[in-house]
């Protein structure tokens, strides 16, 4: 699995993998970042997976960039090329439709299914957690059964709110606060995705697999 490395700015450094939404990928870039963070280098701020790519943010003072960038070739060079793909299993109470899911009629129209159908075929997948963003606790995760896989709202609602179940095309998420947001919403859950009073505010972690189980 080719990689290539990407310097943005002085403090920040990447390393990419294939343009692909594929769990392959994406278990390789957890398996680096963790691999990354167990050595704990002294300047480095934050070590971020995403779908194809693992980023390094840190204190340009207190590290060289060639120091971090040689330690990511390395890693880049020995991870293999399968990595183990083991994760924690989540299940996520939702009450769908109603008040909590106000797009899940236009969702089974989309379908060309009934509601019922579409909450069976949301339930009925384990979705991988690619990455986390946008909001803290956000997780994108994937995939939708293609079926109603609807993309998003031309025009992003003003308020969206908070464990709003919504999803965008191929992925599903939970918004964990009230926010803007274009998604479309079919149910809400009262689990509480990042909580800064808790040792690990993060609900979920890249990597993990989330089954939503209607309420």
């Amino acid at each position: 699995m080719s990689a290539r490395l990407v310097i943005l700015g002085d403090s920040c450094v990447s390393v990419q993998f294939e343009a692909v939404i594929d769990p392959v990928v994406n278990a390789r870039c957890v398996a680096l970042a963790a691999s990354m963070e167990q050595r704990s280098l002294r300047g480095v701020r934050d070590v971020v997976a995403t779908y194809n790519a693992v980023t390094v943010h840190f204190d340009p003072l207190a590290v060289e960039g060639e120091r971090i960038r040689e330690e990511l070739r390395i890693l880049a060079d020995s991870e293999p090329a399968m990595p183990v793909m083991d994760s924690r299993m989540i299940d996520i109470p939702v009450s769908y439709g109603g008040a909590f899911g106000p797009d899940l009629a236009a969702v089974a129209e989309f379908a060309q299914c009934s509601e019922a159908d579409v909450v069976r075929l949301h339930t009925q997948t384990r979705y991988r957690v690619y990455m986390l963003g946008f909001l803290p606790g956000f997780a994108y995760m994937g995939s939708v059964d293609p079926r109603i896989a609807m993309p998003r709202l031309d025009t992003p609602r003003m308020r969206v709110a908070a464990g709003s179940v919504a999803i965008a095309a191929r992925q599903t998420g939970i918004y964990p606060y009230e926010t803007p947001g274009g998604w479309r919403i079919i149910g809400r859950t009262s689990t509480k995705l990042f909580d800064a009073t808790r040792q690990d505010p993060f609900f979920l972690k890249a990597g993990d697999h989330v089954s939503f189980v209607a309420a």
